[in-house]
């Protein structure tokens, strides 16, 4: 199972094609199952041009699995673990919604589908899996 990071979805979405969406394309072609969380939908929903693409986006990611966070507080606790182990290392990363996505990766034991280095970064302190070809 597959979470694919706001990088690759709005890359797909404008029709961009690069390594991660061509990976994603993997996915769905071979029927990998996969899904987003609530901070990829809502990172994607805020990034669209128009009402009209606000509604086809929107109706699009309604369709997709979501996957969550287990706890409502021990999982931000956990991702904010994966910030201070960061930052304790010397990584800075720009959003606090990327450990977010993180911890949900590691959550639901997925593979993060991205196209963002600083998941590159987070992995280097926490672990969670990378999804490659």
């Amino acid at each position: 199972m597959v979470i694919i990071d706001t990088s690759v979805m709005i890359d797909y979405l404008k029709g961009n094609r690069n390594d991660a969406v061509l990976r994603f394309q993997y996915v769905l072609d071979n029927n990998i199952p996969f899904g987003i969380n609530s901070f990829i939908y809502q990172e994607v929903l805020q990034g669209v041009k128009s009402e009209k693409d606000f509604v086809k986006v929107k109706k699009y990611l309604d369709t997709q699995m979501f996957y969550e966070l287990s706890d409502k507080k021990e999982s931000y606790a956990n991702a904010a673990k994966i910030y201070f182990n960061c930052r304790n290392k010397g990584i800075t990363i720009k959003s606090t919604i990327d450990y977010l996505i993180a911890q949900t990766a590691i959550e639901n034991n997925l593979y993060l589908l991205h196209n963002d280095s600083d998941f590159d970064r987070i992995s280097k302190v926490a672990k969670f899996k990378i999804f490659n070809l």
